[in-house]
């Protein structure tokens, strides 16, 4: 059977990132076939922005978007040679995320859905991220996730389209904000991951001890904490105090290599209990997705992990780790075709909470 081409715009304004893409996805049937194409690709980041307060402002994220959201749409447009008529659906994040950023985006979307008389595809935004390997990597279901993001860290058994379970998250702060964070108290520049990331090069693995909590003890789970690793970070830093160039090198490098412990363990109790229910002959496939993996220590460490347990390691190009908006339309192309769409899609309420795990 031939398959058909379809295309969707996706929009993603859940936090501080504007972006608009443009997808290219054969359809054989109700699935995907292949990665498809990229075909436009715009991302406005608003780092310089929110810098100065060490963090995101959320109204000034939501301005960003409304002021910046209806040009990257055009230019997008322009880079892939198409026209909004020229689209079978439009997708765009409805949740999770800062609630003002998400409304800007979902109801840009609804509108030109609207005004095209277009499908209307709202997604998770947690769900673009799942699905955001296979934009780039033939990855079938199914396949370990592990999400590791600004304000998500969380392990899930994907079995297919909307199917998502949980087998373990944070008790506290995700991996991206514990960097933050930690860049934060040793005065370095936001966001913190890079900072660190950077730093951590220069610096000795071992030079001070941090906990890496649920590791050990009466803990077997594959949940992750991050908070007492930043509570000992800081009190590390203070006694360490006044902080050199050295001090913080070695500093970050050690923080890090306390993270690469912590996902690295918890990935390998998820992909052993993973692979308990996979048929012995079945591919055993790990994705790491979301900002924080787009750090090349971290992944080195997971694929290690991987490796040792048989597992492929398939990581989205560092341009898809971040939010950008090519996940929600492969997410929006994938529903499409499956005919996973809301029965009243232009009422679909904009989330600031919405799990994806069933």
């Amino acid at each position: 059977m031939t398959a058909n081409l379809i295309y969707v715009l996706g929009l993603e304004t859940s936090c501080d990132e504007t972006a608009a893409a443009i997808v290219e996805v054969p359809i054989d049937g109700t699935k995907p076939v292949g990665t498809g194409r990229l075909l436009g690709n715009q991302i406005l980041s608003q780092i310089d922005t929110h810098a100065p307060y060490g963090g995101v402002v959320p109204e000034l994220a939501a301005r960003a978007h409304l002021s910046h959201l209806d040009r990257l749409i055009a230019a997008a447009f322009d880079e892939a040679d198409l026209t909004l008529g020229d689209m079978d659906a439009i997708a765009a994040t409805a949740g999770p995320g800062l609630i003002g950023g998400v409304l800007v985006g979902l109801t840009t979307g609804k509108a030109l859905a609207l005004a095209a008389q277009k499908p209307f595809i709202g997604i998770n935004h947690l769900e673009g991220h799942a699905l955001s390997a296979r934009l780039t990597e033939a990855v079938d279901f199914p396949y370990l996730l592990l999400l590791v993001s600004g304000g998500h860290c969380q392990l899930l058994s994907v079995t297919g389209l909307g199917n998502y379970t949980l087998m373990g998250q944070t008790r506290d702060d995700a991996v991206g904000e514990a960097y933050d964070k930690a860049a934060k108290l040793m005065s370095l520049g936001y966001p913190g991951g890079p900072e660190i990331e950077k730093r951590a090069r220069d610096g000795k693995r071992d030079a001070y001890k941090l906990p890496r909590p649920l590791l050990s003890g009466a803990h077997s789970g594959c949940d992750f904490s991050f908070s007492g690793l930043k509570t000992a970070l800081r009190q590390t830093a203070e006694q360490a105090a006044p902080l050199d160039d050295k001090k913080v090198a070695d500093l970050s490098a050690s923080f890090e290599a306390a993270i690469g412990d912590c996902l690295a363990t918890q990935t390998t109790r998820a992909m052993q209990a993973f692979s308990q229910s996979l048929s012995p002959n079945a591919p055993r496939q790990l994705v790491v997705a979301g900002g924080v993996a787009a750090n090349q220590y971290l992944r080195d460490r997971l694929n290690a992990a991987a490796t040792q347990l048989g597992f492929t390691l398939f990581v989205p190009p560092a341009a898809l780790c971040t939010d950008n908006a090519a996940m929600i339309a492969r997410a929006g192309a994938e529903r499409l075709a499956a005919g996973l769409i809301e029965d009243a899609p232009l009422a679909l309420a904009a989330r600031a909470r919405w799990p994806l795990s069933n």
